[in-house]
């Protein structure tokens, strides 16, 4: 790997995959919580990663970064953990995802907001887990929502829905004695 490119080494020819257009997908979330892209080159940058056939395609979206932002964009992109445990968090604004993101609440309350959030690729997980705590969080109105979780002598409310063509959101875990709440962000 060079300063230049993220694919030193790789015939620029050969098909990109999914792994590497998620991964040019996180440079760019890093880059834009850190204030070097603005929302729409990102937009537009993201776009044309999900839109690169080769990795090729890929190469000019990251180059004007510097190494040390394409470095950092790699591990936050992959996993991340908020934790709550007898005190209130609330995390919203601009922020980056992980790829898997732990939400957990025990004997206290998370509240996170990702409708401002960078999601690094198009699928995250939510493991989202409260013991006797109560978790609440939004998601961008145009996601994809799959509940995969479960509740035992709990409240478990997730309405995100299926409508839209955002990231595919998907949400694990199980609340215990507590709450989870999952809503949709109203259209702007």
């Amino acid at each position: 790997m060079t300063s230049l490119t993220p694919f030193a080494g790789d015939d620029p020819a050969q098909r990109a995959s999914d792994a590497d257009r998620d991964r040019v997908a996180g440079m760019l979330g890093e880059a834009l919580a850190t204030g070097r892209l603005t929302s729409t080159e990102h937009a537009d940058r993201l776009d044309a990663a999900y839109a690169a056939v080769t990795l090729g395609d890929l190469v000019p979206l990251t180059t004007d970064l510097p190494v040390g932002a394409r470095a950092a964009a790699n591990p936050t992109a992959e996993k991340q953990q908020v934790a709550a445990v007898f005190s209130k968090v609330i995390r919203r604004g601009r922020w980056v995802a992980g790829r898997h993101t732990e939400l957990r609440s025990t004997f206290g309350a998370l509240i996170v907001d990702l409708s401002d959030a960078v999601i690094p690729g198009r699928e995250v997980t939510l493991e989202l887990n409260s013991l006797c705590g109560k978790l609440i969080v939004t998601v961008p109105h145009d996601a994809h929502v799959i509940d995969e979780g479960s509740a035992l002598f709990a409240k478990r409310a997730v309405t995100g829905g299926k409508e839209g063509d955002g990231p595919l959101i998907r949400i694990t875990g199980r609340a215990t004695f507590g709450k989870i709440v999952v809503y949709r962000k109203p259209s702007p």
